[in-house]
């Protein structure tokens, strides 16, 4: 094989030279087209910023607060529904002594809901905000005061919560509300989705529903607060005399797995004046027309009420509540006034279990001896005990399957024969509960 000469290597290295000039070239134009790209996509992203900017320069001062206040509200529904059939068959189709499920044999609409609500939101230095509950349906002739202790129930009838709220910058933050709030006296509240049971305790129809007054929430630590009420009564938006009420209470967390919450509420539930026909020639509202009562009955309520929460694991959560209510006529006795007492004492404990995320079991049992009959307007001792089943059908809709037992040692419930009280009753109720808006966990 013969070498190449020297003329022959100079050519070759000639075509290599004009092969790396031409690969230099391309180089370039690649780098100058993804220069140009890049330029163009940057180009783009400014114009894109710039966008939401100009808009939001066209926005006057008022209608940026109108965004704010929207962005930051909350605007939730609710409507709660049920069919129940009473096994004793009872005159009207009344289920005596239940808060909610007050009929038998019926399609019944239980309550339709609409909470408004903006919170504070410290994070945004906003210390105020407010909420709005607003109720149709059944539950508002029991949620609702009446005649007896509130003199113009009908005029709040439909607002079940309306209160504003600030924070104070004093130590953890005090949480201040001034309006009408549902009573956190009882482990139990209004709405269905967040009860382990769809129909409610004797303890929940008993005790207070509402309250309108100051309250404040006193953080001690991250797991020990403080609360203090004072307010016009229970059940009472207008009050029904010039005592004013007052709670005491905490909520401690002891473990990341217990919640633990105590009260004691103080008041005077006798009214001092009596509605009137004739106010004379001086115009006042509607049903504010009244006569004193002399010597009005002063006996002061005292309310015991403890619960508290257990949840082991995500699956089981478990609760137990215990109260003692007590009532005097009058404070003192005297020649024609009685100080004697009427109790009200007992309990209830509950068990809920998540079998899968749409499937959960849960289950009560009460216990409550009505001495001086306060409650039920007899001295009793009543039981039930509730077994709930819960299939979740969406997210936002629940069906809840219901069997419950009532039971006293005095005939006290409707049959179905006429002024026949049976010691018993039987239900079993489907409830079902749709809900949807913005607003996470417990309503």
């Amino acid at each position: 094989m013969s070498l190449p000469s020297a003329q022959d290597l100079l050519t070759r290295v000639q075509i290599l030279e004009e092969e790396v000039s031409e690969l230099k070239s391309l180089v370039k134009q690649l780098q100058s087209g993804q220069s140009s790209r890049q330029l163009t996509q940057n180009d783009g992203a400014s114009q894109s910023a710039a966008v939401p900017a100009s808009l939001a320069s066209t926005l006057t001062s008022d209608e940026r607060r109108t965004t704010d206040l929207l962005h930051d509200t909350t605007i939730n529904l609710g409507v709660d529904s049920y069919y129940e059939f009473n096994f004793n068959n009872p005159v009207g189709r009344v289920n005596v002594l239940r808060a909610y499920d007050v009929l038998s044999n019926e399609f019944s609409l239980n309550q339709a809901s609409v909470v408004i609500e903006h919170a504070p939101n410290l994070a945004e230095s906003r210390r105020w905000g407010a909420r709005l509950d607003l109720q149709f349906g059944q539950a508002t002739d029991t949620l609702q005061g009446n005649p007896f202790n509130e003199p113009r129930p009908d005029i709040y009838r439909n607002i079940f919560q309306a209160y504003g709220t600030y924070i104070a910058p004093l130590g953890k933050g005090i949480t201040i509300d001034f309006g009408k709030w549902g009573s956190s006296i009882g482990i139990e509240g209004n709405y269905t989705k967040d009860q382990m049971n769809y129909s409610r305790a004797y303890w929940f129809d008993f005790l207070p529903f509402y309250h309108m007054g100051v309250r404040a929430t006193i953080p001690v630590t991250d797991r020990f607060s403080v609360n203090y009420w004072i307010v016009n009564g229970t059940n009472q938006v207008e009050a029904t005399n010039g005592f004013k009420d007052e709670l005491f209470g905490f909520v401690a967390t002891p473990h990341k797995t217990v919640t633990w919450t105590m009260n004691y509420y103080l008041g005077q539930e006798h009214p001092d004046r009596t509605p009137a026909a004739n106010c004379g020639p001086i115009p006042v509202q509607p049903g504010l027309c009244f006569t004193a009562i002399n010597s009005a009955p002063n006996g002061r309520t005292h309310i015991f009420d403890s619960y508290a929460t257990w949840q082991p694991n995500s699956k089981l959560t478990l609760a137990i509540e215990g109260d003692y209510f007590i009532q005097r006529l009058w404070k003192s006795a005297a020649p024609g006034e009685s100080s004697a007492p009427s109790h009200v004492d007992g309990g209830a404990a509950y068990l809920q279990y998540q079998i899968t995320p749409k499937i959960a079991v849960a289950t009560r049992a009460e216990y409550m001896s009505d001495r001086g009959g306060l409650f039920s307007g007899l001295s009793q001792a009543l039981k039930e005990n509730t077994v709930t089943f819960d299939y979740k059908v969406a997210n936002n809709f629940l069906m809840r399957y219901e069997w419950r037992r009532d039971f006293s040692n005095q005939p006290t419930f409707l049959s179905d024969v006429q002024s026949v009280l049976s010691k018993q009753q039987n239900t079993a109720t489907l409830g079902l509960v749709w809900w949807w808006g913005r607003k996470e966990g417990s309503w």
